[in-house]
C-alpha cells in the first residue's frame, strides 16, 4: 500500500500525499449510501426533473392538443352562414358552441368567463350571392393564446370562402373584424396575480404542515401535547387560522406588486375573501393528512412533493388550462387548486360570480372531507 513520504531537506519537511483508490472508493460508497437514504434529495435530484419534463412536454406538445371551445352566434338565416360554422368545426382545431340569438353576446361571453367568440352577420349569405361585403366578428382577449389561435383559424376559413366566391372584380367579399372581450384589454399579469395567489395558498401551508406533522410524530411532540387540554381539532384549527392570516398578507403584497409595478387590472370585492379562507383550510388539512399517514418525514416530503408540484402546473397557475390537451384539462378539474385559481379569476378578472359560487361549493365539499380525514387519522399517541 502506498503511504505518505516525508523527505528531509534541512528546512521545513515537505509532505507528498499519494491518493489511495481504496479510501476514495470507501468514502464514495459511504456518501452515496447516505445520500440515497435521503428520499427528499433523491426526489429533487432525479424524480422532480423528470416530472417537469413530463408536465411541460405534455402541456406544450402540439400532437396532443385538444379543440378549443368557441361560442358563436349565427345571425344569418341563409345556408352560407351555416356552412361557415361547419367549416370552422371541420378544421378540427375548434368546437363551435351555439349561443341563442336572443342572448347579448358580449354579456354571455362575460358570464362564461370566455376568451373568444364569433358572430356571423345577418348579411353573410346575401353578400356571398350578390358580392357585397360582410365581416365576421371575432371577440377575443388579446392576452390569451387561444384567442390568437381562434383569430388565425377564422381568418383562414374566411380566406377560403373568398376563394370559393367568384365575382367579376375578384375582390374579397368577406372580412374579419375583432372586438375585445368585456371591452377591456387584459394582460398576462392580470391572470398571473390570481394564479400566484393560488400558488401561495397551496405551497405555504402544504409544505409547512407536511414537515411539522411528520416531525412532531417522529419526535413524540404530539404525545406531549396530548397531556395538555388542547384537542386535535383545536391544534389543527389554530394552524388554519394562522395560514389564513398569512394568505391575506401575501394576497395584499402580490396584488400591490402586480398593480403598481406591472399595471395589472384586477378587481377587489368581498367575493375574494371566501377563497382566501377556504384555500388555506383545504391545504392545511391536506398537509396534515399527508404528514400523519406517512411513516417518516422523508416519505412525507416525497408524497407532499408528488402531490404539490403537478398541482402547481396543471391548475392554471402559470398557463391557461384551456390551452392544455383535453386529457390534461380533465386532470386539472380533479385538482383542488384548480377551483381556487378559477374562482379567483372569475372574481378578480371577470367579475363573474355565478361560476365562482360553483368553485366555492367544490372547495367547501373537498375541504370538509379532507379536514375530517385529517382529524380522523391524526393521533396524539402512536399505537
Amino acid at each position: 500500500m502506498r503511504t505518505l513520504t516525508i523527505r528531509e531537506t534541512g528546512a521545513t519537511p515537505r509532505v507528498r500525499a499519494m491518493v489511495s483508490t481504496k479510501r476514495l472508493l470507501a468514502d464514495l460508497s459511504v456518501f452515496g449510501k447516505g445520500y440515497l437514504r435521503s428520499r427528499v434529495g433523491v426526489f429533487f435530484a432525479l424524480i422532480f426533473p423528470v416530472i417537469l419534463i413530463l408536465l411541460f412536454g405534455a402541456i406544450f406538445s402540439g400532437g396532443g392538443s385538444s379543440p378549443i371551445s368557441v361560442y358563436y352566434q349565427n345571425l344569418d338565416s341563409g345556408q352560407v352562414g351555416a356552412r361557415f360554422v361547419s367549416a370552422m368545426n371541420d378544421t378540427g382545431a375548434v368546437v363551435m358552441v351555439q349561443v341563442p340569438d336572443s342572448q347579448n353576446f358580449s354579456q354571455y361571453l362575460l358570464s362564461q368567463s370566455a376568451s373568444q367568440g364569433i358572430v356571423v352577420p345577418a348579411s353573410f349569405s346575401q353578400s356571398f350571392l350578390t358580392g357585397g361585403n360582410a365581416n365576421v366578428t371575432v371577440y377575443q382577449n388579446p392576452s390569451s393564446t387561444t384567442s390568437q389561435i381562434v383569430l388565425g383559424i377564422t381568418q383562414g376559413v374566411v380566406d377560403r370562402f373568398n376563394l370559393y366566391h367568384a365575382n367579376a372584380n375578384a375582390t374579397d367579399v368577406f372580412g374579419v373584424q375583432t372586438v375585445t372581450v368585456a371591452s377591456g384589454s387584459y394582460k398576462y399579469v392580470d391572470f398571473l396575480v390570481p394564479g400566484l395567489v393560488g400558488f401561495s395558498i397551496l405551497t405555504s401551508p402544504m409544505f409547512a404542515l407536511v414537515n411539522i406533522s411528520s416531525e412532531y410524530k417522529r419526535d413524540k411532540i404530539f404525545k406531549q401535547l396530548s397531556l395538555t387540554p388542547l384537542t386535535k381539532a383545536e391544534w389543527l384549527l389554530s394552524k388554519i387560522i394562522w395560514y389564513v392570516l398569512l394568505t391575506g398578507v401575501s394576497f395584499l403584497m402580490m396584488s400591490a406588486a402586480g398593480i403598481f409595478l406591472f399595471g395589472a387590472h384586477i378587481g377587489f370585492s368581498l367575493g375574494i375573501l371566501p377563497f382566501l379562507v377556504l384555500g388555506p383550510f383545504m391545504f392545511v388539512s391536506l398537509g396534515m393528512l399527508i404528514g400523519t399517514i406517512s411513516n417518516s418525514p422523508e416519505s412525507a416530503a416525497v408524497v407532499g412533493n408528488l402531490i404539490t408540484f403537478p398541482m402547481m402546473f396543471l391548475s392554471g397557475t402559470f398557463f391557461p388550462v384551456a390551452s392544455m390537451p383535453a386529457y390534461l384539462q380533465g386532470i386539472a378539474h380533479l385538482l383542488p387548486l384548480f377551483y381556487v385559481i378559477d374562482g379567483l379569476n372569475n372574481v378578480m378578472i371577470y367579475g363573474n360570480y355565478s361560476p365562482a359560487l360553483f368553485d366555492l361549493s367544490v372547495m367547501v365539499v373537498v375541504g370538509v372531507a379532507i379536514f375530517a380525514l385529517a382529524v380522523r387519522f391524526f393521533k396524539w399517541r402512536e399505537d
